[in-house]
């Protein structure tokens, strides 16, 4: 098992920068895959970013290469989404996740944090 929690979220204009942080319990931290997802306002939750168990691959969607960074830190057991760039678009709740696939690490969810940004 595998419990995620996290921070960091809040209200940024557009342009801006935030980091969101992911704090991970238990001993298993470094045998997962870690992730970012999103929720929109009436829409479907969707993947933003990956990083493998080892941590020597990154995946992103579209929508945020070259804006966003996801990163981990084995000795506090915490993955990082660094986002920068911010647009109104970007607005959603951001949940971290754990998971044995490396694209889609899906099994475990945080309970999300806000992400607003103002146009």
């Amino acid at each position: 098992q595998v419990q995620l929690e996290e921070s960091g979220g809040g209200l940024v204009q557009a342009g801006g920068s935030l980091r969101l942080s992911c704090a991970a319990s238990g001993r298993t931290f470094s045998r997962y895959n870690m992730g970012w997802f999103r929720q929109a306002p009436g829409k479907e939750r969707e993947f933003v970013a990956a990083v493998s168990w080892i941590g020597d691959s990154t995946y992103y969607a579209d929508s945020v290469k070259g804006r966003f960074t996801i990163s981990r830190e084995y000795a506090k057991n915490t993955v990082y989404l660094q986002m920068n760039s911010l647009k109104p678009e970007d607005t959603a709740v951001y949940y971290c996740t754990a998971g044995v696939r490396l694209r889609r690490p899906d099994d475990y969810w945080g309970q999300g944090t806000q992400v607003t940004v103002s146009s």
